[in-house]
């Protein structure tokens, strides 16, 4: 699937509201643009009353539209509070990072008192479509977790699941990286990947199929895979790259997005709602793109 069809499948979950902290920003609001365009959602937008009317008169969008609602809060962090409590109360179904410190937003989700919290780590989960590539890869985690534990790994990938089941991946098959295809006692990617391995032929986790550790190139690259002689449902095919480490994730993140043109949309899964929590740095269409992974993700 595309992520052109990721927009057909989202317009098909009908009646979703999003919340947009600090709504206060261009491209933030070009994306919302773009989505009423799509039908995608309804918009609740928290900031700047006057600010958010210049920004949406700009783009022809009449103020008065009912598919946009605009909220007047006096500071980034009461627009954040707000449009996180929105979601909590069940107003809205998306939460949406505008003009705000991701910090800031988080702070606010994580709020034992009205937040998002689930108990479950929440991680990134981001969706390529890759030149070259006939299907859609996902990388987890790209920015939230540094240097997730075992545990820590199997609700990243856990959450990376569902997010691949919500656009249409049945039985993803997930490749935990490594350095080298082999487990070596002195990297513990490799010892974590092997575990990751194990707990999911024993039933531990579920809905997928983990074979690793495994390169990069043996994860992707059927030729590969062949050229080292390893046979696994994964290699060569892998939906889900679980990366050991932010480092390695943000990389390989930010390697495909300029050095391979790849399109991307992303969510922070976990949650109690899908987040979108797009860097200031991304476009406007993978706000968009992110926005309808959101969308899809909604349960």
């Amino acid at each position: 699937m595309e992520l052109n069809k990721l927009l057909a499948k989202a317009t098909r979950n009908s009646g979703i509201t999003v919340a947009v902290a600090a709504a206060e920003d261009e491209e933030v609001i070009e994306a919302i643009v773009e989505a009423l365009d799509y039908k995608l959602a309804r918009f609740l937008l928290f900031g700047n009353q006057e600010r958010i009317k210049v920004l949406l008169s700009n783009k022809g969008i009449p103020v008065e539209s009912s598919d946009i609602q605009i909220v007047s809060t006096t500071t980034k962090e009461e627009a954040a509070t707000a449009a996180v409590k929105a979601v909590r109360s069940g107003d809205a179904n998306v939460l949406m990072k505008g003009n705000i410190p991701t910090s800031s937003l988080l702070k606010a989700v994580l709020n034992k008192e009205y937040g998002l919290r689930t108990g479950s780590v929440l991680s990134h989960v981001a969706v390529f479509e890759i030149p070259g590539y006939e299907r859609l890869k996902i990388i987890t985690d790209a920015a939230m977790n540094i240097a997730p534990n075992l545990q820590e790994k199997v609700q990243i990938l856990n959450n990376a699941v569902r997010v691949a089941h919500s656009i249409g991946i049945t039985i993803p098959k997930v490749a935990p990286i490594a350095a080298v295809e082999v487990v070596n006692p002195a990297m513990q990617a490799s010892l974590d990947a092997a575990l990751l391995t194990q707990m999911n032929r024993r039933g531990q986790i579920s809905n997928c199929i983990v074979d690793g550790p495994l390169a990069l190139d043996n994860a992707v690259s059927v030729q590969a895979a062949e050229h080292k002689g390893i046979t696994s449902e994964v290699a060569g095919h892998a939906d889900i790259l679980l990366v050991p480490t932010i480092e390695v994730g943000n990389a390989l993140y930010k390697s495909l997005v300029y050095f391979a043109n790849a399109e991307v949309g992303a969510v922070i899964a976990g949650a109690s709602a899908p987040i979108v929590l797009t860097s200031r740095a991304d476009s406007a269409k993978s706000k968009l793109y992110s926005l309808a992974l959101a969308i899809c993700s909604v349960t």
